[in-house]
């Protein structure tokens, strides 16, 4: 388990890395997905 973690940890600082975003910015983005990926399940599954 210690080695997803960290293996989370370092993919999680490349795409803020990669993106140019805070902490802050990373979970506006992980919202907005959550969000969007809800309402597709939601449109096309019930």
């Amino acid at each position: 388990m210690t080695t997803f973690v960290a293996w989370h940890k370092k993919n999680i600082e490349w795409w803020k890395k990669k993106l140019n975003v805070s902490n802050y910015g990373i979970a506006w983005i992980a919202f907005v997905k959550g969000l969007i990926i809800g309402l597709l399940i939601y449109h096309f599954f019930l």
